[in-house]
């Protein structure tokens, strides 16, 4: 039986991939540390710190899964194009 050789694959954990997995996890972070926003003050337009933090994360949430996304497919295009694939 012959064995194919085996190709020289990249390392997994690459700096970017770490990036993005940091803008993954901070919004569940965030709002699972529960003490770091459970108060009423500073109020905002009247509205406790409690819910416009919150509601904050949803923007911020938003934003860091865009970049994400966009690194992720910038890191996918370089492993293509590293290969010698087509990119998309």
């Amino acid at each position: 039986m012959s064995q194919a050789p085996e190709a020289s694959r990249e390392p997994m954990v690459t700096p970017m991939r770490v990036v993005i997995g940091l803008c993954l996890i901070a919004p569940f972070v965030a709002m699972l540390w529960v003490g770091s926003y459970a108060k009423t003050d500073p109020a905002f337009i009247g509205i406790p710190f409690f819910y416009w933090y919150q509601m904050a994360w949803v923007l911020i949430s938003t934003a860091l899964t865009m970049i994400a996304y966009k690194l992720w497919q910038r890191d996918q295009r370089a492993r293509s194009a590293a290969k010698g694939g087509a990119s998309q």
